[in-house]
Formats: C-alpha cells, structure tokens, sequence
C-alpha cells in the first residue's frame, strides 16, 4: 500500500431508537391508566410497587433515547424524551416506592405536573409543524396533564376521581397512538415502504 492512499474508516451511523420511546412512553400510560382509575389500589397496594419497576424500566429506554437523537441532531425529541424519561419515568417510578414505604403525600406531585403542563403546553407548537400521530400524542398530553394537576392538588375534591377516570383514559388514547406510530416507524422501515398508513 503506497503511503499517499488514505484509509477510510466508515463507522454505521445509529439507528434511530424513537419507536423503543414511543413503546416506553405506552407503558407509562397504561400504567397511569391503571393507577389514576383505580386498578392497583391506593398508595400503599404492593402491586403500585410493579408500576414504579416499569416506569424506571421505561427511564432506561427513554434515556437511551434522548441522548442518541440530541446527537443525531433532533432538538425537540432530544429534549422532550430527556425530560419526559426523568420526571415522566424515573421520578414517578421512584414516587411510587417513597409513597408506598413512607406514605408521602401528593403536593408535591401536583407542582411537578404542573410545571411539565406548562413546559409541554409551551413546546407543543414544536409539534404541529409537520400535523401526523405524534402532534395527537402531545395533545392527548395537553389534556391528561391539567386534569393530573387537579387531581394531586385535590382543588376540587367532588370531581377528584373524575378528573382521574377521564385522565387515564386520555393517557390510554396517548398509549395507543405511541403504539402505532411506533409499529409504523419499525414496519414501514423494515419494509422500506408505507406499510401502516401515516395519515
């Protein structure tokens, strides 16, 4: 090999990992569905104890997430999954545990809600540049996340439970439009073709 020949070192570029959040991001809301309708019991039912394991299973994923598209140059879903995978995940799967053992109350729940429903409220035009499933996702958020406000902070003790029924069910919508969208982007990349429908 003569000295004037370069050698060129091609490194494959990552993949993009957003469908693995996506499903991380379902499991949360099937998760909140369960809690905010009643299904594990109060604070202190060992099966919430289940909830917090998925919710910081999910950390781990949405973690990976955020770091590969804030270096793969994706802004907004960098930083959304890098928020959401901490307080989303990690903090509530944590919450969980620290309620359950030391019945901690939910005050302080209500201000972190709060402050991810203004935060989200702010980024969402992030979204609707380009309208599709994702931009529903958010907005389903937009709704869920208000109602979690109300019902931590306990404001309207009457409608308390309602507001976490409609909540969860809102999240389950959320869940399966992640789902989908997750199942498009693997299916239709594997494919190299539209094999679900985007709308």
């Amino acid at each position: 090999m003569c000295e004037s020949q370069e050698i060129t070192v091609r490194t494959k570029e990552w993949s993009n990992p957003t469908a693995a959040g996506l499903v991380a991001l379902a499991v949360a809301c099937f998760c909140f569905f369960g809690m905010l309708n009643g299904h594990f019991g109060a604070s202190d039912d060992p099966n919430r104890l289940l909830v917090g394991c998925w919710l910081i299973g999910g950390f781990v994923i949405q973690i990976i997430v955020a770091l590969v598209d804030l270096k793969g140059g994706n802004h907004t879903g960098g930083n959304t999954f890098l928020f959401f995978s901490a307080f989303f995940m990690l903090s509530a799967g944590l919450g969980i545990f620290i309620k359950f053992f030391f019945g901690a109350g939910a005050l302080v729940d209500g201000y972190v809600w709060l402050a991810i429903m203004l935060v989200l409220f702010l980024w969402t035009p992030a979204f609707f540049k380009k309208f599709g499933i994702l931009s529903l996702i958010v907005l389903a958020l937009d709704i869920a996340l208000p109602l979690l406000v109300l019902v931590d902070f306990n404001l309207l003790p009457s409608l308390t439970a309602t507001f976490a029924s409609v909540a969860g069910w809102v999240l389950i919508v959320a869940g399966l439009l992640a789902i989908y969208l997750s199942a498009t982007m693997v299916v239709n990349n594997a494919y190299g073709r539209r094999v679900y429908p985007l709308g």
